[in-house]
């Protein structure tokens, strides 16, 4: 089973569209939720990040499929911003998971055979009324309204960027997903592969997260809101190396 959960394939789906929100947490909060084998990506040296990625996919499938044995799913992702260095010496930029939702049962029984994401399923509404994006779940606490209309889109207020350019650095996603086997000292590299990838900023509504309000943040501050739409998009097999 560990085997089949290292992402055995690669997998390929098409992004209507993913919103992220990135959290601006303090780093010392952050340090004790990443396996020691990761380094926290850090702003400032002060700032560490968590990102609500908020993803609408369509014809999610192995790569190589057709089209039509696809599948259209909604995925939720809670995701550290992580650096790790590889058995090359190589620095990658990349995300650990803490916790991963969907609204399809179907989606969390087969992620949870093929991947470490440990899929949860909620409830989840999604509305799109002119330029206006609702997501909503009652059972997860969210309520999140983003707008796309305005050209001149401000950042959060108490967001430690000073412009939307210095704020895209930490727009998910970012190439790399990271998880830990602790007791193999083993790393699972997974490597998304993307074209196009523009990520917009997005005027904030609300945003209403109850996964970080449950973590009691004592420092923390939103930080930035991106989104990226119509962008083919695929996951590359697991890569496992061992670490020290």
């Amino acid at each position: 089973m560990n085997l089949l959960k290292n992402h055995p394939f690669a997998v390929e789906t098409y992004f209507e569209n993913s919103i992220v929100l990135s959290y601006a947490i303090a780093k010392e909060e952050l340090q004790d939720m990443i396996p020691e084998c990761l380094e926290l990506d850090t702003f400032d040296n002060k700032w560490a990040f968590v990102a609500v990625a908020m993803v609408n996919t369509k014809s999610l499938r192995p790569k190589g499929f057709p089209k039509l044995l696809g599948n259209d799913f909604f995925l939720i992702g809670f995701r550290v911003f992580v650096r790790y260095t590889d058995k090359r010496g190589k620095r990658l930029r990349g995300l650990y998971i803490l916790k991963s939702e969907t609204n399809k049962r179907k989606m969390a029984f087969f992620g949870n055979i093929f991947t470490h994401y440990n899929y949860t399923t909620t409830d989840i509404s999604y509305k799109k009324e002119g330029e206006l994006l609702t997501i909503q779940s009652e059972k997860s606490a969210l309520d999140v309204a983003v707008n796309s209309a305005n050209h001149d889109i401000k950042l959060p207020e108490n967001s430690p960027f000073k412009d939307c350019k210095e704020a895209r650095r930490f727009a998910g996603p970012l190439p790399f997903t990271f998880t830990y086997n602790q007791g193999k000292n083993e790393v699972l590299i997974i490597e998304g592969v993307r074209q196009n990838w523009k990520p917009e900023p997005l005027e904030i509504q609300k945003a209403e997260v109850g996964f970080i309000e449950d973590k009691g943040f004592k420092n923390i501050h939103l930080a930035n809101a991106f989104v990226v739409s119509n962008i083919p998009y695929y996951w590359k097999k697991g890569k496992v190396e061992q670490w020290n």
